[in-house]
């Protein structure tokens, strides 16, 4: 638990809750899936040894496939592990305070989201801040027009591990408090953001995301990718 957490005490001084649990382990209780009707008969997510498997290796005929907590959070810190591995081309991220709309585009997921990007040279994508509500669609931290994001902005300092080797598993923390959203990667801060004027206005209010909502595991659509996640825990502020 104390992974990158003693540094952001300054941040985070305010009366907490205690630490919970999203995931016991065993099932995917207080998890649903959400995606459109053609994927629903796939089992792209399960429990495997104790973790929360994302697999659809051989599989690219498929849209976004969402793991969807079943309550809504504003203000938290979360903490998790994840592992990847170098056979998996795909795309992943943790969506939150998001707001699934079955009616929109056959299916969205609105809602800001940090990327986890296992595609070899950009894992240094992995920690920032992107918009996927749907008339958004762009990076918010650091800020672009759209989806790309060019190797100028890569950092100094960068770690992400493979499993390939061994039991390697990566470490992040998100913390959200108004709209002030702040990500670290295995200790290294990737995102410190305001989004004032931007999580909280019309757009986001009218897809109710950016300050309230569900958090989520993506499948990205038309992608390969095997992940896994475990040590989910949450403390709302």
């Amino acid at each position: 638990m104390a992974m990158a957490l003693l540094p952001l005490l300054a941040f985070t001084s305010c009366k907490t809750h205690e630490w919970n649990s999203l995931f016991n382990g065993k099932d995917l209780s207080g998890w649903h899936i959400e995606c459109r009707q053609q994927d629903r008969d796939k089992s792209y997510w399960s429990v495997d040894e104790g973790t929360i498997l994302c697999n659809s290796l051989g599989d690219k005929k498929h849209h976004y496939v969402w793991l969807v907590s079943d309550k809504q959070y504003d203000d938290f810190i979360l903490t998790f592990r994840f592992q990847a591995y170098r056979e998996s081309k795909g795309n992943s991220g943790v969506q939150f305070r998001s707001h699934y709309d079955s009616e929109l585009s056959g299916g969205w997921l609105n809602g800001p989201q940090i990327d986890i990007h296992p595609k070899e040279p950009m894992t240094w994508r992995t920690g920032l801040i992107y918009d996927e509500t749907y008339e958004v669609q762009r990076w918010l931290s650091p800020s672009r027009q759209n989806w790309n994001m060019p190797a100028k902005y890569a950092p100094e300092e960068h770690v992400f591990k493979f499993a390939d080797k061994g039991d390697e598993w990566n470490e992040m923390v998100i913390i959200c408090r108004g709209t002030h959203i702040k990500t670290i990667v295995n200790g290294i801060v990737r995102s410190d953001w305001d989004g004032m004027g931007i999580l909280d206005d019309y757009v986001h209010i009218t897809r109710k995301s950016g300050t309230k909502g569900h958090i989520a595991f993506q499948l990205h659509r038309n992608d390969e990718l095997k992940i896994r996640f475990k040590d989910i825990m949450i403390k709302k502020l």
